[in-house]
């Protein structure tokens, strides 16, 4: 069985259907790790009813970046793990962590990169009135939103609703997700 470790900071939709997935053999693997740097974020009651086993920490509890990277790499490894998914992971992943797993690093971005990097993507696509949406999962390297893009999926939109646009986005990349990590997996 492939070893999956999720990294999360908010409610989890895209940890709940990667771990569904897994549970439900659509990928022959399954989540070994959730990491999660806001204790009593919304993903952590969601591990906890998969049974996953979680890492939670607050970064402020580490003397740097690097101090809790490296806790992470350690646990990582212990738990065997073999490709991380970012799934609303809000931290730029560094040094410590790109030199023990880059190149199994992925992550998955509401927009179509490279336009609209960062955390409020959707909100800067509807502003800016674009009229094709999507989603990109790609590596994970050093630069914000920046690592090879692996998959992208497009979608239409001419409306201005934030939350109808965001389940938009949210339809389009569960699927999107679980189809790339299946295939990086070899699936």
């Amino acid at each position: 069985m492939r070893r999956l470790a999720v990294f999360a900071s908010g409610s989890g939709t895209n940890f709940e259907a990667i771990v569904t997935a897994c549970e439900q053999r659509v990928l022959h693997a399954e989540v070994a790790l959730l990491v999660c740097d806001r204790p009593g974020a919304g993903v952590l009651a969601r591990a906890a009813a998969h049974g996953v086993e979680t890492f939670v920490f607050s970064a402020r509890d580490y003397a740097s970046k690097a101090d809790y990277e490296g806790e992470i790499v350690r646990r990582l490894d212990t738990a065997g793990v073999e490709l991380v998914c970012l799934a609303g992971y809000m931290r730029i992943v560094g040094d410590v962590l790109l030199a023990a797993y880059g190149g199994r690093i992925i992550n998955v971005h509401p927009s179509l990169l490279p336009a609209f990097r960062g955390a409020h993507a959707i909100e800067q696509a509807l502003e800016y009135g674009v009229k094709v949406f999507g989603v990109t999962i790609h590596y994970v390297d050093a630069s914000l939103d920046g690592g090879r893009i692996i998959a992208q999926r497009a979608f239409a939109y001419e409306g201005d609703d934030l939350a109808a646009l965001e389940a938009l986005v949210h339809a389009t990349e569960y699927p999107l997700y679980i189809e790339t990590i299946a295939k990086l997996l070899g699936q």
